[in-house]
């Protein structure tokens, strides 16, 4: 009896509270994609479509070569800023409509976790996603990558996952208050988002002002810096200098977690001391 006891009473606090969190939230999304393969069909076919619609533009314009590696790169990233989108920004917000929300604030693990782990079970069909458009550019199209700095390339994206990450659970909170139209917020912020950051062109393309403020978003100087860093050209197509690129990421990451973190915390003090967030008082 002893033993049961001191199993069974055992409470995880601090970070291993957060990471055993992540991981209970991360498991359904992943046992989930398993069953329903239909959906990561769909997920796999769709974007390869958009991908090769930009690639016969760019060559019925005869443009530059490098754009089509551009294009195949920006369809690879699209699969990221979409699963920021849909499982982390607008997930609070369903959350509430399907009455769970309560249950996430009254319980002990923080909200950045609940977070967190919902993004990165969807993370594997967003990888497989990145990963066959980017094996569909070099099979299909001929796309060739020549890494100049292997060290740089996962600095650069791993800095754009954590400022983009940083981004997702600051807009769940905005999206949360903001309560029904969080839906069409974020149906509206997918096609300006794809313009602004340069998926499918080089970001150098537009207007210094308009490129320098589309930068709040990760992907912009992530897709520009990793382009300068995986083709021979590259540098040639580039925003800013590589280097500048990565300290302005790591302020990004920094702020946006930092921002994320009480912008929860502020939601989690309406709840608990107000109820205007798990129910509605109209």
């Amino acid at each position: 009896m002893e033993a049961v006891s001191r199993k069974y009473s055992h409470k995880n606090t601090g970070w291993r509270l957060f990471l055993a969190t992540i991981f209970a939230r991360a498991y359904p999304r992943i046992v989930g994609q398993q069953r329903e393969i239909s959906w990561l069909v769909f997920d796999l076919i769709m974007p390869m479509l958009g991908v090769t619609a930009y690639v016969f533009v760019y060559r019925a314009l005869n443009a530059p070569e490098e754009y089509v590696g551009f294009v195949v790169m920006g369809g690879a990233m699209t699969a990221f800023w979409m699963n920021i989108l849909w499982s982390m920004s607008s997930q609070l917000y369903w959350e509430k409509e399907q009455g769970n929300l309560a249950l996430y604030i009254m319980a002990p693990n923080s909200m950045m976790a609940i977070l967190l782990g919902m993004a990165l079970g969807g993370m594997l069909a967003t990888a497989l996603r990145a990963l066959v458009v980017t094996l569909f550019g070099i099979f299909i199209f001929g796309v060739t990558y020549t890494v100049s700095s292997y060290l740089q390339l996962f600095l650069v994206f791993m800095l754009a996952m954590i400022a983009l990450y940083g981004m997702g659970m600051m807009m769940a909170s905005a999206f949360l208050l903001f309560g029904r139209e969080a839906w069409h917020m974020a149906n509206l912020a997918q096609e300006p988002v794809f313009l602004a950051s340069g998926f499918y062109f080089p970001i150098k393309s537009l207007p210094f002002w308009v490129a320098a403020g589309a930068s709040i978003i990760p992907l912009t100087l992530g897709m520009d810096a990793m382009r300068q860093l995986v083709f021979p050209s590259g540098f040639q197509f580039g925003f800013l200098d590589v280097n500048i690129e990565i300290g302005i990421l790591l302020v990004l990451s920094i702020s946006f977690v930092t921002i994320a973190k009480f912008l929860l915390a502020y939601i989690e003090k309406i709840a608990v001391r107000e109820g205007r967030v798990t129910e509605s008082r109209r």
